[in-house]
């Protein structure tokens, strides 16, 4: 990556970084994009080069993780099996040194319960699907190559997608639910697993 090309990632994770923080600050109502720009020290014409809402940017850091781990399982070894290098590629995205930012609250409860109002936004959760749909079809497109099926032709390769977008949220959400929150990748590798039991490599 260039540096131009690293300048205008590192400009839109903080973007991206603000608009989380001050959501769980403040609530998703009360957060203008304004304020975004002003804690990511931009102009508001910034933004707007970058995201088209507030939604689409707190979205913004998931839909990254999961195009990262598209572009991790086109780089795995070519004999690696499917689903251990499904698994290999993205659990590294949700490791805490994944991210490109420091916690954004030190509070960790007043961290999580802010997460979990924030997600239960109608237009955060129109947001995900979108960005599910996006990350499903990359994803698709990189199981296809490794699997030499056709992206256009074959199911396997949109259900293998599909089913590790799903066990993504899943994760994530069980995550927000318990009280007493297990690590997301810890819970991920565990639904991956329970997948690949029962979708094998066709």
């Amino acid at each position: 990556m260039g540096l131009r090309e690293r300048k205008k990632a590192e400009t839109r994770s903080a973007l991206s970084w603000a608009a989380v923080r001050l959501t769980v600050e403040r609530g998703f109502e009360n957060v203008k994009v304004e304020d975004i720009v002003a804690a990511a020290g931009v102009s508001p014409r910034t933004f707007n080069n970058y995201f088209a809402s507030k939604a689409e940017a707190i979205v913004a850091r998931h839909l990254d993780r999961w195009l990262r781990f598209a572009e991790a399982l086109r780089e795995r070894p070519v004999g690696e099996p499917l689903w251990e290098a499904i698994t290999g590629s993205v659990l590294p995205q949700f490791a805490p040194d994944a991210e490109s930012a420091a916690h954004p609250i030190a509070d960790g409860v007043q961290w999580m319960a802010g997460v979990r109002k924030m997600f239960t936004e109608p237009a955060l959760q129109g947001e995900m699907l979108r960005a599910g749909a996006v990350a499903e079809a990359e994803i698709a497109a990189a199981v296809a190559e490794r699997t030499g099926t056709d992206l256009e032709q074959d199911l396997y390769p949109h259900l293998v997608a599909s089913a590790v977008v799903a066990a993504t949220n899943t994760a994530m959400a069980h995550h927000l639910r318990t009280d007493r929150p297990v690590p997301v990748e810890r819970l991920l590798a565990d639904a991956l697993a329970r997948v690949a039991a029962g979708l094998a490599k066709p």
